[in-house]
């Protein structure tokens, strides 16, 4: 299991499969562990339209997780 830190919530296609968690805190300061793969799969169909994945392969948002995501069992 690969355990990455960050400064935002990131999906990239470049971490697909790699069982990787990351970890963030909000701009509130609520720490927030996910599992990249678990995130994508609920966010597929829509990420994968985005023009930002379309062009970079990535998604980021920097102030809290999407609210597709929200209340809902992440790692």
């Amino acid at each position: 299991m690969n355990t990455i830190t960050s400064k935002r919530f990131v999906v990239r296609k470049s971490l697909l499969n790699t069982n990787t968690n990351i970890t963030f805190t909000t701009k509130k300061g609520k720490e927030i562990t996910y599992s990249h793969d678990k995130v994508f799969s609920i966010m597929k169909d829509t990420l994968t339209k985005l023009p930002c994945w379309l062009k970079y392969k990535s998604y980021t948002a920097s102030n809290n997780i999407p609210m597709v995501l929200r209340d809902k069992e992440l790692v």
